[in-house]
């Protein structure tokens, strides 16, 4: 598995001025392919990365200082370039009056990119390839990381520090099926969790966003009465960027943490999560602007999802996307549909069963996916335990249930 790894590194006087001196060559070859795709752009033509790429041995030639960057990381300067262009072809389609990318200005630091080779790693240092001097580039890596095989590197500029990025290589375990599940519903407040004991956990969410989004739109809507790019605007501006950057560190972390507590803590093997799109859930709710600002742009979800996914392969788990398709509308007892909007927490059905509606969706995504797979005998054991939590009316409703989707009756 191949994981990224985030160091902050020292940089000296000596250092920095070589640093800014390969980010000037980069962002100078960034800025004439650009340039040259914009003409090329607008007098109806294309220029691919190809060709660009077969220009940079004789720009080499004519301009010998480009020649102090290794060779890759020109190339993935112009890989960069080819990206962001695709990306802006893509919007072009749909909106004619799409802006192109735009050129770096002199103080921006381009992020240098070291694929597969130009760096070596050894005794817990790293030493990046460079013709600008004689002057090595070789950092110090902190004793707690340690890297078997690295695949990339980069170098890059926040707030005035040097970092690297880290692409290295990690061992994950072999996935040992114990016949044991765990099903999430994932929700922007909180998760519910249902396990084959018929127990259920829920995590309330942590909403950094709540707190910083009054300082957020106080500050944009001061910047915005500010001329633009004045002192005056970029003061604000870097105000507000801090306090966006400080939202989404904050949310980061706890879903690092809250990833890790249950990776470590369940005893299933396989944990399922409801396979949600936001971006059509929010075309269906679109007038739930709280639903909105709380799901786009945070990660809350998908990004939640990942970070399961790769923590649960490290121990030899796995995490499967199910479909959660009226899951919430659906009682997991009768079967029987409901209205329930998003103000409507509690499901209350005529067979008796009333159960919070997150609850009720986890436990409908994880039949689901045992009857999707033939796993009759665990879905026993669900319905078997869940029997136990409610009442006798709703213990009949339940047996029906089980006998529909069985195809037999409920044996205690």
């Amino acid at each position: 598995m191949q994981l990224t790894q985030q160091i902050k590194i020292d940089v000296n006087p000596d250092k920095k001025d070589v640093l800014w001196k390969l980010s000037e060559k980069c962002r100078l070859i960034y800025n004439f392919a650009l340039d040259e795709r914009k003409k090329a752009f607008d007098a109806g033509k294309k220029v691919s990365y190809v060709d660009q790429q077969n220009t940079l041995p004789a720009l080499k030639k004519q301009f010998p200082e480009y020649g102090w960057v290794y060779s890759k990381v020109l190339q993935y300067v112009l890989r960069t370039l080819d990206a962001n262009y695709k990306s802006f072809f893509a919007l072009h389609k749909k909106d004619p009056n799409a802006n192109p990318p735009k050129f770096r200005g002199k103080n921006y630091f381009f992020t240098m990119v070291y694929n597969q080779s130009g760096f070596k790693h050894y005794d817990g240092k790293i030493q990046l390839s460079h013709k600008c001097n004689k002057f090595p580039l070789e950092f110090k890596i902190p004793d707690k990381f340690k890297f078997s095989k690295i695949y990339q590197i980069s170098v890059y500029e926040k707030d005035k520090d040097f970092y690297l990025s880290v692409v290295y290589e990690k061992p994950n375990k072999d996935f040992i099926d114990n016949g044991l599940y765990q099903a999430f519903d994932l929700g922007a407040t909180k998760h519910s969790a249902v396990n084959l004991s018929g127990k259920f956990v829920n995590f309330v969410n942590a909403r950094p966003d709540k707190y910083w989004r009054s300082k957020i739109q106080s500050l944009q809507c001061r910047r915005d009465r500010c001329q633009k790019y004045s002192l005056r605007w970029n003061f604000f501006h870097k105000l507000l960027c801090k306090c966006k950057r400080k939202s989404s560190n904050q949310l980061k972390d706890f879903q690092h943490k809250l990833s890790r507590k249950i990776v470590d803590n369940t005893k299933a093997n396989t944990i399922i999560v409801g396979d949600l799109s936001v971006k059509k859930l929010c075309q269906i709710n679109r007038w739930q602007k709280g639903l909105h600002s709380s799901m786009h742009n945070t990660g809350c979800i998908a990004r939640f999802v990942s970070f399961l996914t790769y923590k649960a392969k490290l121990v030899g788990k796995r995490v499967i996307e199910n479909s959660e398709v009226n899951s919430t509308k659906e009682c997991y007892v009768c079967g029987k549909k409901h209205d329930m909007p998003l103000d409507k927490r509690i499901m209350i059905c005529d067979c008796g069963n009333v159960i919070d509606r997150d609850e009720n969706s986890s436990v409908n995504i994880m039949v689901k996916f045992l009857s999707l797979n033939g796993l009759w005998t665990a879905c026993q054991t669900l319905f078997g335990n869940l029997r136990q939590t409610v009442n006798g009316k709703t213990q009949v409703a339940l047996d029906l249930r089980f006998r529909e989707l069985v195809g037999s009756p409920f044996q205690n």
